[in-house]
C-alpha cells in the first residue's frame, strides 16, 4: 500500500518534481560523460604521448568529479528542502489521519528511491548519448583516427555514476527521515501562515552601504585590472575578500533600495500589479542575501572558466598554425665557467658531424645561424631614463638580463623559411621584434622617445616608433618579449652565442616525416651525451620539434577546455537550480496572495506578468552583477592569457553565453512555468 501510495504521490506532484527531475537528469549526464572520456578515446587510434595525455586528463576528471559529487549533493538535500516544505500540509493530514512519522519516512524513502532510480536511468541514457557527440570533441582536440569508432558505453563510468550517485540520495534519506523525526503537527499545519508584513529598511543608510560597496568593488577592480603590477599574494587574498563582502553589501542595500525607489516614482508603482511585484522582489531578495552573494560569486567564476578555457583552447589551435611553420629547431650554447657568464660559440652542424650524424640527409631544408649578446646591452640599458619609473612601477622583472641580438640577413633568411615577409633597415638603425603585450606595450613607450642604443659598440636608432610582430623560436605561445634585429656590420663574431638550426623534415608523407623524427631524437640524445663529455663546464642544448609542441599544446587545451567545462557547467546547473527553488518556495507560500488577487479583480494576465517579472529580475539580479565582475576578472586574467594568445576570445565568449543561456534560461523557463502551476491550483 505504502508503494502504490508512493507512486500516486509522484504522479501527482510531476510538476513539483520538474526542477528535481530536470537537475537530477542534467547532473548524472553531466557526470557520466566527464567520466567516459577515457573509454571514448580508447576506441580512437591516438600517438602514446597523447595516450598518456588522455589518461593524465582522465585522472584529473576522477579527482575533480569528488568536488563535484559534493556540489551536486548539497545540491540534491537543497532540492530535498523544497519539496519536503511543498508537501507540510499533506504530512499533516496523515498525521492526523493517524499515520505515524516512520511510515511517513517510509513513504519518502522509496518515493527517493523511485525518483532516483528514474532519474538515473534517464540521466544515464542522456548522458550516453551526449557522450558520443563529446568524441568527436575529444578526436578533434587530440587529432584522433576515428576510423575504428563505434558507438561505446563505458561500465566503468556507469558503476562510478550509480555509486556517486547512491551515495547521495542515501545521503538525502538520512535528511528526509531526521526532518520527519522533528516534525510537529501544529508546525505543519499552520506552515502556509506568515506574516504579510514587510519591514522596509533605512532608505538613507541602504543608499550609504551600496556608495560604500560600489566604491570597494571599484577600488578592487582598479587593483586587480590595472594595477596588477604591484600585486603580492596577501594583497590579492585582500582585493577578493573585499570583492565578496562588498557584493554582499550590494544585494543587502539593493533589497532595501528597489521598493523605495519604485514607490518613489508613483506612476510606476501604482501602475497594474507593480505594488505587488516589487514588495515580493523585494521580500525574496532581501531573506537569501546571503544566497544571492553565493549565487553571484558562482556565476562569476562559471563565466570566467569557461570564456577562458575555450579562449585558451582556441588561440593555442591557432598559435600552433602561426608560431610554429617549421618541423624543427636546435639550439645549443657553451659556456667556460660555472657561473655561465662566459660563452663559447660552437658549431652545432659540426658537433652533430663529429657524432657521425649527416643532417643534410634528413632535412629538405634549413637555416643555420647564430644569436649574438652584448653583456652591457641590458633591458636597464634600453629603458634609459625610463629605468626609475618603470622600476618603480614593474619591479619583478629582470632588468639586467641582455637582449638576443640577430643580424638582418639570418632573420630575412629564417622568415623565408617559414613563408613570412623579410624586413630591411639602413646601418645606422635597428628593429624590435616583440609579441608579448604587456611586454610591447612596455617597450612602444621607450621607442616613441627615439633614444639611441648602443649594442656591440655600435650606435643605432629604431627604423619605427613601436616594436614589430615577430619571433625566432617556433612555439605555440606569444613569448617573445624582445629580440632585437641589426645591420649585418653592427655585429661581429666575438659576440657570438646561441647557435640555431631551424628547418623542416624531407619527406611529403606525415608517416615519413615521423621517422625522421624518431632519428632526430635518437640523433639528439647521442649529441647530448658527446656534448657533456666534451664540451666546456656547462652547455645548453635544445631539440625542439612541432610535433612536441603540438603534444603539449594539446594536452594543456584538453585539460583546460574539459576541466574548465566540467566546474563550469557543475556550477551553472547549481546556480540555477537554486533560484529556481527558492522561488518555486516562496510562491508556495505566497498562493494566499495569489488568491486574494484574484477575489479583488485581478486580470489573470496581469498575474502572470507579475510573476514573469518576479521570476525574471529574481534571476537577472545575480546574473548582472556577476557579468559585471566577470568582464573586470578576465581583464586580470588576460595578464595571463595573453602567453596563449587572446585573438579567438570572443569566439569564447559566445560559446559561453551559448551555454549559459540554454541553462540558465532553461531553468528560468522552468521555473515560471512551474510557479504558474502552483498558484493556480486554488483558482
Amino acid at each position: 500500500m505504502l508503494f502504490k501510495l508512493s507512486l500516486s504521490n509522484i504522479r501527482k506532484s510531476l510538476r513539483d518534481y520538474a526542477i528535481y527531475f530536470f537537475t537530477l537528469i542534467i547532473g548524472v549526464s553531466v557526470f557520466y560523460v566527464f567520466n567516459a572520456i577515457g573509454g571514448q578515446a580508447a576506441m580512437m587510434e591516438v600517438s602514446k604521448n597523447r595516450g598518456d595525455i588522455i589518461e593524465l586528463l582522465t585522472s584529473l576528471l576522477s579527482g575533480v568529479s569528488v568536488f563535484v559529487a559534493g556540489v551536486l549533493g548539497l545540491l540534491i538535500i537543497y532540492a530535498s528542502r523544497f519539496l519536503m516544505k511543498r508537501r507540510n500540509k499533506e504530512f499533516a493530514l496523515y498525521m492526523m489521519l493517524g499515520m505515524g512519522k516512520g511510515k511517513i519516512s517510509a513513504i519518502l524513502l522509496m518515493e527517493t528511491i523511485i525518483i532516483g532510480i528514474g532519474s538515473l536511468g534517464v540521466g544515464l541514457i542522456v548522458g550516453i548519448g551526449l557522450s558520443q557527440l563529446m568524441s568527436a570533441l575529444v578526436a578533434n582536440l587530440f587529432e584522433a583516427d576515428m576510423t575504428a569508432y563505434k558507438f561505446s558505453v563505458s561500465g566503468e563510468a556507469i558503476v562510478k555514476t550509480i555509486l556517486y550517485f547512491a551515495v547521495m540520495y542515501l545521503v538525502v534519506m538520512i535528511f528526509n527521515s531526521a526532518v520527519i523525526t522533528k516534525m510537529k503537527l501544529i508546525d505543519l499545519i499552520q506552515s502556509g501562515k506568515r506574516s504579510e508584513h514587510i519591514k522596509l529598511k533605512n532608505p538613507w543608510l541602504c543608499v550609504l552601504i551600496f556608495f560604500i560597496a560600489a566604491v570597494a568593488l571599484g577600488y578592487a577592480y582598479y587593483q586587480v585590472g590595472w594595477n596588477y603590477s604591484q600585486l603580492s599574494g596577501k594583497k590579492m587574498t585582500l582585493y577578493i575578500a573585499m570583492g565578496v563582502f562588498a557584493t554582499f553589501l550590494i544585494f543587502w542595500s539593493v533589497s532595501g533600495m528597489l521598493l523605495r525607489i519604485v514607490m518613489s516614482m508613483k506612476n510606476v508603482y501604482f501602475r497594474s500589479l507593480n505594488a505587488f511585484t516589487f514588495r515580493q522582489i523585494s521580500s525574496k531578495v532581501g531573506t537569501m542575501v546571503f544566497s544571492m552573494t553565493v549565487i553571484c560569486l558562482m556565476l562569476f567564476v562559471t563565466i570566467c572558466t569557461l570564456a577562458a578555457s575555450f579562449s585558451v583552447r582556441n588561440s593555442m589551435n591557432a598559435n600552433l598554425q602561426e608560431l610554429c611553420p617549421a618541423d624543427f629547431e636546435i639550439s645549443y650554447l657553451e659556456y667556460a665557467d660555472e657561473e655561465q657568464e662566459t660563452p663559447i660559440y660552437r658549431d652545432i652542424k659540426g658537433l652533430y658531424q663529429e657524432c657521425g650524424h649527416d643532417l643534410n640527409s634528413e632535412l629538405s631544408d634549413y637555416v643555420h645561424f647564430h644569436s649574438y649578446k652584448d653583456s652591457s646591452f641590458t633591458f636597464a640599458a634600453f629603458l634609459g631614463d625610463e629605468f626609475d619609473a618603470v622600476e618603480k612601477e614593474f619591479p619583478q622583472l629582470l632588468y639586467h638580463q641582455p637582449f638576443q641580438i640577430f643580424r638582418i640577413s639570418d632573420y630575412n633568411s629564417l622568415m623565408q623559411l617559414y613563408g613570412k615577409e623579410s624586413l630591411s633597415i639602413n646601418d645606422n638603425e635597428y628593429i624590435l621584434l616583440c609579441d608579448f603585450k604587456s611586454a610591447k606595450a612596455l617597450m612602444d613607450k621607450v621607442l616613441r622617445k627615439g633614444y639611441e642604443v648602443n649594442i656591440c659598440g655600435h650606435t643605432l636608432i629604431s627604423r619605427y616608433d613601436e616594436c614589430q610582430n615577430g619571433f625566432i623560436d617556433i612555439t605555440s605561445q606569444h613569448i617573445n618579449t624582445g629580440i632585437f634585429i641589426v645591420p649585418d656590420a653592427a655585429v661581429d663574431e666575438s659576440y657570438a652565442n646561441t647557435d640555431y638550426i631551424i628547418g623542416n623534415y624531407r619527406g611529403d608523407t606525415k608517416e615519413d616525416k615521423a621517422d625522421i623524427e624518431k632519428k632526430m631524437q635518437t640523433y639528439s640524445q647521442t649529441v647530448m651525451e658527446y656534448a657533456s663529455k666534451t664540451s666546456g663546464i656547462e652547455h645548453e642544448y635544445l631539440l625542439n620539434t612541432r610535433a612536441d609542441i603540438a603534444e603539449a599544446t594539446v594536452g594543456l587545451g584538453a585539460m583546460v577546455t574539459f576541466l574548465g567545462l566540467y566546474i563550469g557547467l557543475v556550477f551553472l546547473i547549481a546556480c540555477g537550480a537554486i533560484l529556481a527553488l527558492k522561488e518555486l518556495s516562496e510562491n508556495v507560500d505566497s498562493i494566499g496572495r495569489y488568491e486574494m488577487l484574484r477575489k479583488i479583480g485581478a486580470e489573470e494576465s496581469d498575474i502572470s506578468k507579475s510573476l514573469f517579472r518576479q521570476t525574471g529580475i529574481f534571476f537577472l539580479l545575480p546574473f548582472m552583477l556577476a557579468v559585471v565582475h566577470s568582464v573586470f576578472g578576465m581583464r586580470f586574467a588576460l595578464q595571463f592569457l595573453e602567453t596563449f594568445g587572446t585573438e579567438k576570445l570572443t569566439e569564447s565568449i559566445t560559446a559561453t553565453s551559448i551555454i549559459i543561456l540554454l541553462i540558465y534560461g532553461g531553468y528560468f523557463l522552468i521555473t515560471y512555468y512551474c510557479s504558474k502551476g502552483i498558484i493556480k491550483e486554488r483558482k
